[in-house]
């Protein structure tokens, strides 16, 4: 089922991914009035008019830096999660970048209709994402300081080896934080920084 997600030309309402090392593949079906989640044979189906909330967010993992997942959540409590990238393996986790966008696409399209009774988000939510914003402001000043602090004692390796430390982490950390900002967006204008 999965192969068949991948191979061009594809089915802008079908997308297939496997969210998990174990465990089957979840494969969604844009229908006429419902969206159907495939899990391993057991078909979860939420109707267009029930999502209540979809949030796009970026989730890097450690051997996928890129990924990308979309949650939907409806009336009756079902979460569909959609993730741009498989994981075949621990090293082998490849991306859908095509796939996914233009599944998405499809989806929002279908949803506009419905915009009144959905929200749509971007990035962490609100209190989880501005916690990480402190820490992570808590940790850069933290870092600046035993800079300044190993140039007062003329220990050129040691600032030199936080700086690059902390360039690192700047680079990482900020990029995230950047692309997980809390936002909210209309159907048919899909933020660009929000998918692959």
């Amino acid at each position: 089922m999965l192969e068949n997600a991948i191979t061009l030309p594809f089915d802008p309402t079908y997308y297939a991914y496997k969210p998990a090392l174990v465990g089957a593949s979840s494969a969604f079906q844009l229908e006429d009035d419902a969206i159907a989640w495939d899990r391993g044979g057991t078909v979860v189906r939420v109707p267009y008019r029930d999502i209540r909330r979809v949030r796009l967010a970026f989730r890097p993992m450690t051997m996928q830096p890129y990924r990308f997942m979309t949650e939907i959540w409806s009336v009756g409590g079902v979460k569909l999660a959609i993730g741009s990238c498989s994981l075949k393996s621990v090293i082998e986790q490849p991306r859908h970048d095509v796939e996914y966008n233009a599944f998405l696409t499809e989806l929002h399209r279908r949803l506009v209709p419905l915009r009144n009774g959905i929200q749509f988000q971007t990035g962490s939510p609100f209190v989880l994402y501005w916690t990480g914003v402190a820490v992570f402001a808590a940790l850069c000043i933290s870092a600046v300081g035993l800079i300044f602090r190993a140039l007062e004692i003329e220990a050129w390796l040691g600032a030199a080896f936080v700086a690059g430390m902390l360039g690192i982490f700047l680079w990482q950390t900020g990029g995230f934080l950047r692309r997980n900002k809390p936002g909210v967006y209309a159907p048919d204008q899909i933020p660009a920084h929000a998918l692959p």
